[in-house]
């Protein structure tokens, strides 16, 4: 009885010093216990007939902890004790292997629980000796007094069967145990152990003293080993590592920057605004052409812009429609337009032998619409002409096929000619077709032919032209400043037309 008291005190005073402490080890470790304890013994266990008397337990346990909620341990002990009422002496020993589950730490110390088999051995003084196959079962709790040192408190059940009956033995105990590998539990990972730390949430990084408070050497609310900029100028805002902030990245800390959004890549002043030297708008720095033509338009880089991509920047070009392709001049108006106005004051036409369609149809191709494009904007000099489109074929096929194709041919030209130049009056424009009733030489060969289909925009009222030119001649010989014909710049609509 005196030694089961014994056992119950020791129990409570380890609780009791465990709990005030938290000095767990964390980690892979080898864990040794010496243990001792009181067995009591299962009344149907007899040996020469007679039940054992509960006593004293000796014995160590040896694990090894490899992962934080499993560990492999040996176990074993021996009790020295006696044959109920005859007294006889009676050896007992027991050995086992277990696997030990440990799903909790910290709750007033590491509880655990195991299950694993071993042998049990009972050598009385008299009699033969028996061996039993055992299944070991129980749990207990770890009251950790340092990182090395803690206290074990066991219950084991020891469970075999004895000439058919079952047999329960328990286990109960107290060791303590030594810890070699591990380290103390540190919950903040600020290198001062748990059980040191006055300050044991300290913030991952930061630089602390001997009790685990952390330090901030430069007062600006970022802790030590976390302030990467401990010299930040003062009015500066800071980010959380100490650092200054600069929204606009252009070298001036927000706080200071009187222009927090200068776009990134401009050159600042001392006070984050940007400069503009040559004052187009964009600022130095990002400007890559500083030295663009004062009027052009400028993209975003202060480079020109050129819509219609002539070579003639946007804001200088006074043709910016001109089809792709075209030739232009220093205002950025096709070259072609020229000659071919040439042409319709010479000839009173401008013949096209270029214009192409798909087979046997009066559909347009994309590669021939520049060229109706420089017409389009001949025309539109001549707002007072009264134009015929004429279609003409070659002298393939019947003459009344010719007849409709070219009509439709023509059609399309002028259809196409007045949506894309809406300054155009449709009124002052007919389309007519001659199939191959006009040919310029006869048809005898491919080349004859090609010459033969041919688009003609023929002026009507010739004496309007014959007027106008007079007129123009004139201005040139210095009666008034020379008018320049000027294309006036049309927006390209949605092209219609099939192809």
């Amino acid at each position: 009885m005196r030694a089961r008291v014994t056992l119950a005190l020791m129990l409570l005073l380890g609780a009791s010093l465990a709990r005030s402490v938290a000095a767990d080890p964390v980690g892979p470790r080898l864990e040794v216990t010496p243990f001792a304890g009181w067995t009591l013994f299962d009344g149907d266990q007899r040996v020469n007939g007679h039940s054992l008397r509960d006593n004293l337990y000796m014995g160590a346990r040896v694990g090894y902890q490899f992962h934080p909620l499993w560990a492999i341990e040996g176990a074993g002990g021996f009790v020295p004790t006696t044959e109920d009422l005859v007294g006889g002496d009676v050896d007992y020993y027991h050995y086992s292997a277990n696997l030990v589950f440990t799903p909790f730490a910290k709750l007033f110390g590491t509880p655990f629980a195991f299950l694993g088999g071993g042998s049990s051995q009972i050598n009385p003084s008299t009699g033969s000796g028996q061996s039993f196959g055992t299944v070991d079962a129980g749990g207990g709790l770890k009251l950790w007094l340092t990182d090395k040192l803690g206290l074990r408190l066991e219950a084991r059940m020891l469970y075999y069967k004895n000439a058919g009956l079952p047999v329960t033995h328990l286990v109960m105990g107290t060791g303590l145990t030594f810890a070699f590998g591990g380290h103390a539990r540190d919950t903040d990972q600020d290198g001062v152990p748990d059980r040191k730390d006055t300050c044991p949430s300290t913030p991952k990084g930061a630089t602390v003293d001997a009790t685990g408070c952390p330090k901030d050497s430069d007062g600006d609310g970022v802790l030590d080993g976390i302030d990467k900029c401990p010299n930040t100028p003062k009015g500066c805002t800071i980010d959380k590592t100490g650092c200054q902030t600069d929204s606009d990245g252009d070298g001036v800390c927000d706080g200071i920057d009187q222009c927090p959004d200068t776009p990134k890549g401009a050159t600042v002043d001392a006070t984050g605004c940007p400069h503009d030297s040559d004052g187009d708008g964009v600022p130095d720095g990002i400007d890559q052409c500083p030295d663009t033509p004062k009027g052009a338009t400028v993209d975003a880089k202060g480079c020109p812009s050129d819509s219609d991509n002539d070579g003639v920047p946007d804001g200088i070009d006074q043709c910016p429609n001109t089809s792709p392709g075209l030739k232009v001049d220093a205002k950025g108006c096709p070259v072609e337009v020229i000659e071919k106005e040439t042409e319709l004051l010479d000839t009173g036409m401008i013949r096209l032998h270029d214009v192409n369609f798909e087979t046997g149809k009066a559909d347009l191709l994309p590669d021939d619409l520049p060229t109706l494009d420089v017409v389009g904007h001949v025309l539109e000099s001549w707002p007072q002409l009264d134009i015929e489109i004429g279609g003409h074929t070659d002298s393939r096929g019947s003459a009344r096929y010719n007849q409709r194709l070219s009509e439709a041919r023509a059609k399309s030209v002028r259809d196409y000619i007045v949506q894309k130049f809406p300054s155009l009056k449709p009124e002052q424009y007919t389309a007519k077709g001659y199939g191959s009733s006009k040919p310029l030489v006869p048809n005898t060969n491919d080349l004859n032919r090609a010459k033969n289909r041919r688009v003609e925009f023929v002026v009507q009222n010739k004496d309007v032209l014959k007027k106008e030119t007079t007129r123009r001649h004139l201005l040139e010989k210095g009666e008034t400043p020379p008018a320049t014909p000027q294309v006036t710049p049309t927006p390209a609509p949605a092209d219609t037309t099939k192809h």
